[in-house]
């Protein structure tokens, strides 16, 4: 009898906690959705209107959330959201530069480089499909002083591309250290914001210069090579 009772409460408490532990699986799966639609909307306002123009409201709407304060709840502030969007799309992005640097080894060829400098985004948004927000959002924040320090300083952590931009300047040793700064920003500047105004040209069904972005690559690799080779004019 006793064994029969103490049976009877231990199938009662492994149903007890066995119906916890579905019950906290359902929540964990319904803030993860909640999360991700968050991040969507988020990525996709910030992309056509600019981060400083987008409330939190606006983005908890056009993710169909109906508590106004859920961008908050989930994310926190306005910043911690713009980096939960960034990360999202950094880890890909990262795997992709690392196969490319796997591949290239040493290589003194400077097109080699601005390959994987300019590869792993256009390789990323290839296979995000059509259409995209990310190179438009990345755009955004770029020029947001705001938010600025989110996509180039969180970007120069990453020791990959400290990597690749250290192969590039590999290849040009003459350079002087400001001119190599200065072109660097530049280089930065023509491949996030050409990825932009491609991307939105997709989004609109327009025509565009390249018909893949793969073909775009080639293309940016070619005009990134020649700001970094273009002659160095001395100011008096």
């Amino acid at each position: 009898m006793i064994r029969l009772k103490q049976s009877l409460d231990l199938g009662v408490v492994t149903r007890f906690t066995e119906g916890v532990t579905t019950a906290r699986s359902v929540r964990a799966d319904r803030a993860s959705t909640t999360q991700e639609a968050i991040l969507k909307a988020a990525e996709r306002l910030y992309a056509e209107h600019g981060v400083f123009a987008v409330s939190n409201r606006q983005v908890s709407e056009a993710a169909g959330q109906g508590n106004n304060a859920a961008v908050g709840y989930h994310f926190g502030t306005k910043a911690d959201l713009v980096r939960a969007i960034e990360h999202k799309h950094r880890g890909p992005i990262e795997e992709l530069r690392q196969q490319r640097i796997a591949d290239i080894g040493d290589s003194a060829d400077m097109r080699d480089w601005v390959a994987a400098l300019v590869c792993p985004l256009t390789d990323h948004l290839a296979a995000l499909g059509n259409p995209t927000w990310y190179a438009r959002f990345a755009a955004q924040v770029m020029t947001d002083p705001a938010y600025h320090n989110i996509i180039v300083k969180d970007a120069l952590s990453s020791e990959s591309l400290v990597q690749v931009l250290d192969g590039i300047n590999g290849c040009l040793p003459e350079l002087p250290a400001d001119v190599r700064i200065e072109r660097n920003i530049m280089g930065r500047n023509l491949l996030m914001h050409s990825c932009a105004e491609r991307e939105r040209l997709l989004a609109q069904g327009a025509v565009v210069a390249r018909p893949s972005w793969q073909a775009a690559a080639t293309g940016l690799i070619d005009a990134i090579i020649g700001l970094w080779h273009a002659p160095v004019t001395e100011v008096p």
